[in-house]
């Protein structure tokens, strides 16, 4: 994991606990204008976290700032399924993550999301169309 990646991981878990200004200005310097874009679509309340019940597993479902406003799965850590995540993320390392990712993990940070909730199943049939 890069120093990035751990500072910002550090911040991510600041965050939950005090909600600084101080903080999202690191996270700002970290992720520039893609995490302006993530801010957007937290005000905007453009995120879901769709759970599982009774487990408990979840994913996000984040709007894009298109036209089209296109819903991008994710996993806030780990994985979109936005053009961006492939392009900047994966095949050219320019990027630690993607504005949905990161509107994803501010969400969940603040408790600024939108909680759907559904059965098991429902979300592994969900998952499997990914």
């Amino acid at each position: 994991m890069s120093a990035s990646s751990l500072t910002a991981e550090a911040v991510w878990k600041d965050i939950e606990s005090t909600r600084s200004d101080d903080q999202l200005s690191i996270l700002h310097f970290l992720f520039g204008k893609n995490f302006e874009r993530a801010t957007r679509i937290v005000d905007q309340r453009g995120v879901k976290r769709i759970s599982g019940e009774p487990s408990g597993r979840f994913v996000f479902q984040v709007v894009g700032e298109s036209r089209r406003k296109e819903e991008y799965f994710c996993f806030a850590e780990n994985y979109c399924a936005c053009y961006s995540f492939f392009y900047d993320i994966v095949n050219r390392g320019e990027q630690l993550c993607c504005k949905h990712q990161l509107a994803a993990r501010l969400a969940l940070s603040l408790g600024a999301f939108i909680e759907v909730k559904v059965s098991d199943e429902q979300l592994a049939v969900l998952l499997s169309k990914l």
